[in-house]
Order: C-alpha cells, then sequence, then structure tokens
C-alpha cells in the first residue's frame, strides 16, 4: 500500500509542478529611475512575499512556479514606489491576466480593463526621506498664544509704573492692599497653610460684599435724613 501512496504523492506533486506558471515582467527604466543601480535592491512579490522573484540588471524578473490563484503583485523598493497589479493566474494553458489595483478596492468583481502580459512596471514615484529644518519664522513665533500671553505680560509690566503713578491716591492704597492680601494667599498656599489660605481667600470675597451693603445702608440712612428735614421745613 505504500508504494501507491508514494506514487499517487509523486504524480499529484508533477500535476501541480506543471500547472504552475513562471510568472515573467520587465521594469522599464525611466529618467526618474533610469538603471538597476537607481533603483537598488528591488524584489518583485505576490501577496506581500508569499512568492516572489528577483530583477536582474536589465530589468527583467521571474517569479517561478506560481499555481492558479489570484495575486497582488507589488514592487518592495527602498526608494522608489510602483503601483500594485492584480495577477489572475489559470490552471489551463492561457496566459495570466493582468489588470491594474487600488489598494484597499474587493478583489471581485475584476476590472474590466486589462494589461499586456508579461508585466510591465515602471516607478511612480521617488521617496524622500529628507525633511529640510523649518526656518526661523519671526510671524509665526507671533502667532504662537503662549508667546502672545508673553507679550502681553510684558507690556503690561512696563507700563505699570505709569500707571500707578497716574492712580488716585485711594485707588492706589486699596491696590497696594490688595496686592499684599493675594501675596499672603498665596504664601499660605504655598506652605501648606491651606486652611489659612482659604479663610483669607473668603475673607477677601466677602469684603467687597461688606462695602456694598455699608455704602447702600449709607445712602438710605441719607435718604431718610433728607426726607425728615423735609417734613420738618414743612
Amino acid at each position: 500500500m505504500r508504494i501507491p501512496l508514494t506514487l499517487f504523492a509523486l504524480a499529484s506533486a508533477c500535476a501541480s509542478a506543471a500547472l504552475a506558471l513562471d510568472l515573467k515582467g520587465r521594469v522599464q527604466w525611466t529618467p526618474q529611475c533610469p538603471s538597476l543601480q537607481e533603483l537598488g535592491q528591488a524584489k518583485v512579490v505576490l501577496d506581500d512575499g508569499k512568492l516572489r522573484g528577483g530583477v536582474t540588471r536589465d530589468g527583467s524578473f521571474v517569479i517561478p512556479d506560481v499555481p492558479a490563484g489570484t495575486y497582488i503583485l507589488s514592487v518592495i523598493a527602498h526608494d522608489y514606489q510602483f503601483e500594485p497589479m492584480r495577477i489572475d493566474v489559470f490552471e489551463s494553458d492561457s496566459l495570466p491576466e493582468v489588470r491594474p489595483y487600488f489598494p484597499g478596492t474587493p478583489l471581485s468583481p475584476a476590472a474590466p480593463a486589462t494589461l499586456p502580459y508579461p508585466i510591465m512596471l515602471s516607478a511612480r514615484a521617488k521617496n524622500d526621506y529628507f525633511v529640510p529644518r523649518e526656518s526661523f519664522n519671526v510671524l509665526a513665533m507671533f502667532k504662537n498664544p503662549m508667546m502672545m500671553m508673553m507679550l502681553g505680560a510684558g507690556v503690561l509690566v512696563l507700563l505699570m509704573p505709569t500707571l500707578m503713578k497716574n492712580m488716585d491716591p485711594e485707588v492706589l492704597e486699596d491696590f497696594k492692599e490688595r496686592q499684599a492680601k493675594m501675596a499672603n494667599i498665596q504664601s499660605s498656599l504655598q506652605s501648606g497653610d491651606l486652611a489659612s489660605g482659604f479663610s483669607q481667600l473668603l475673607a477677601a470675597g466677602d469684603e467687597p460684599k461688606a462695602a456694598a451693603s455699608g455704602s447702600s445702608k449709607g445712602a438710605s440712612s441719607g435718604g431718610a435724613k433728607q426726607r425728615g428735614g423735609k417734613n420738618k421745613r414743612r
């Protein structure tokens, strides 16, 4: 029984080898890619390396023993890009069909347009790995929001002495008191005394309310006195 099984395996292997095809093609040299030296080490592969063949000096390539099926042919090169192609290899003696292929599109149905066989490939574009360093741009620097904030803070620091000289003495005194209170609050928070810092912050927030209520009471009492004086005159 072992001899017939061995013969059957050999026969099936011979049949598959007979049905396999040597896929042939050529890389066309163009002004963009004029020679193999310019192209460098490149390989023509089917289905991302399932089957492959090397490119010779004249640009020709052969992928041996390609069984029947549908494949995506691509070129792996360091410096150049090539268009992928769809290759249909049949079990009969007919030539394989070559079609353009767009990555991401389904294989079925096949595109109606066909390309000649043997396969002709040409470089689509050259890869550019060099990124030039950006030059100093003053306008772009001033468009940066952080730079605008820094400039605004610098202008305020420069104008602050002039503004303080022209301020009313009472307003200036109130401003200095507020600055001192804010400095005390910041020092308390930075030293870790959160309770004291928050209490001072709440007290600073309650002062405007107290001042507003005091002014409203003063205004109401003044109005009452004025009305009392009018009644007495009557």
